[in-house]
């Protein structure tokens, strides 16, 4: 990375009345010297929609560098990191929720998951891809872009018709007790089949694979607050070492130590954000991402 890299994060609290149908909003700006690129790799996370208004930043990815510059760029939720690189930008960013997808893209999560696309391109991101017009341009008042942004969204979409199913499986989701399906479908008062169903529709995933997912994450999300040792941060469900580092290939593709040895300035600076505001980095279910 650049010496002269410097990256800005700055978080936005979603009203009451949207929060449960995004996991973070974000404003983030990359300043670099012309034609220097940083490179990062994204960690398995929730769909995420991406407005770029300077640059756009280029995922490793061939169906994307074929698409060309993309001002929306939009993720399915995804079980394996994503690696990319970013020049100088200003990047308003957000995650969709299982209730958000549900609401504002509506199509079968499962049809998208581990893909990164042009949202303006994709019919299912149709309700979202007017946001181009509030994010993409050179305005430069955030709360005025913020609130603009805010009143779209409350007209864009109504509320999914099994909302409190979804929020359900949400809120069960952000539980770190929760790790067997069977406890999951019980707390519900679904059935596994239903359960199923219910989640890659609006999830992408397995109630298996989300529940493996969202540990994962919790372990790495500890560790990029407190780098240090992995013994340290690793969730209590992992039955020992050899299971982390198991599950961690599974789904990262490489070894923790492999991992640790990247650099990682964009997460980093994710991280340190939330760090100060929150004083977790973890990707949850809430607005804090």
């Amino acid at each position: 990375m650049a010496s002269d890299c410097q990256i800005d994060v700055q978080f936005f609290a979603a009203p009451a009345d949207l929060a449960p149908c995004f996991t973070t909003i974000y404003l983030m700006t990359v300043d670099l010297p012309p034609g220097e690129r940083v490179v990062d790799m994204l960690l398995p996370e929730w769909a995420n929609m991406r407005f770029f208004s300077d640059t756009v930043a280029g995922p490793d990815s061939a169906a994307l560098r074929s698409a060309g510059a993309q001002r929306f760029q939009a993720t399915g939720p995804s079980a394996q990191p994503t690696r990319f690189e970013i020049g100088r930008s200003r990047v308003w960013g957000m995650g969709l929720s299982p209730l958000g997808w549900a609401r504002y893209v509506g199509a079968e999560a499962a049809d998208f998951v581990n893909l990164v696309f042009d949202g303006e391109a994709e019919e299912a991101f149709a309700k979202l891809s007017t946001l181009c017009e509030m994010l993409c341009g050179a305005e430069r008042d955030l709360d005025r872009q913020f609130e603009s942004v805010c009143e779209h969204l409350r007209t864009a979409a109504p509320m999914p018709k099994d909302a409190d199913r979804i929020i359900a499986v949400q809120e069960a989701m952000s539980d770190p007790y929760l790790t067997h399906v069977e406890d999951f479908s019980d707390r519900l008062n679904l059935s596994k089949r239903t359960l199923e169903r219910l989640c890659k529709r609006h999830c992408g995933f397995s109630p298996r694979v989300l529940l493996r997912r969202q540990r994962l994450v919790r372990t790495l999300g500890a560790f990029l607050t407190e780098p240090g040792r992995w013994t340290s941060v690793i969730d209590r469900h992992y039955h020992d070492q050899a299971h982390f580092v198991h599950e961690f290939k599974s789904f990262i593709g490489m070894s923790p130590s492999e991992y640790v040895a990247m650099p990682h300035p964009v997460l980093g600076a994710f991280a340190a954000e939330r760090r100060r505001v929150w004083g977790s980095p973890v990707q949850s279910l809430d607005r804090r991402g």
